[in-house]
């Protein structure tokens, strides 16, 4: 069977995108798929799911610094600009089948990228190579674009009744 790569988009304000972009990594590994990761937001704090890939072997890069602040805009336009640069480099480098786009909607809402910038991944993807975009607030073109979307949509969080993030389950 010939294989036809899918642009796929998780967004939503619930939670669960970038843990069933994981899970889908996860699946694309099992199946034989050489997987990369590429986080455009999130710094470095510990993340359970990060270390569970790396025991498996899938390359992940943390390209992100982390919750954006007006105090360092300028370095979080600069290292979404860099994340951009290393996503176009490792599509045309044929060498992944599957590559996760992890947060690169939030570099579009807080306007660190442009929609059109975050478009050019698809456009020079090979046939058969499948990207995903995690994020809340997926621009309508990009859900345009994509061959498969999920929302994930809030119903009841814990940290609304003050309940910290637990290891194992946020992180």
């Amino acid at each position: 069977m010939e294989r036809r790569g899918l642009t796929i988009v998780h967004t939503g304000d619930g939670k669960g995108k970038t843990t069933a972009a994981l899970g889908l990594a996860l699946r694309a590994v099992g199946a034989g798929l050489k997987v990369l990761i590429l986080q455009f937001i999130k710094g470095k704090k510990f993340s359970g799911e990060l270390e569970a890939l790396k025991i498996l072997g899938v390359e992940v890069r943390r390209l992100g610094l982390g919750f954006i602040t007006d105090e360092n805009f300028s370095e979080q336009k600069k290292s979404a600009r860099a994340a951009l640069d290393v996503t176009l480099k490792e599509i045309s480098s044929g060498a992944w089948d599957l590559i996760v786009l992890d947060e690169i909607n939030y570099a579009v809402k807080f306007g660190l990228l442009s929609v059109e910038e975050i478009l050019q991944p698809i456009k020079i993807r090979p046939p058969q190579m499948h990207l995903v975009f995690t994020g809340r607030n997926a621009p309508p073109e990009l859900i345009e674009a994509a061959d498969l979307v999920t929302e994930m949509k809030l119903i009841k969080h814990p940290f609304q009744k003050g309940i910290a993030a637990q290891p194992g389950i946020e992180f």
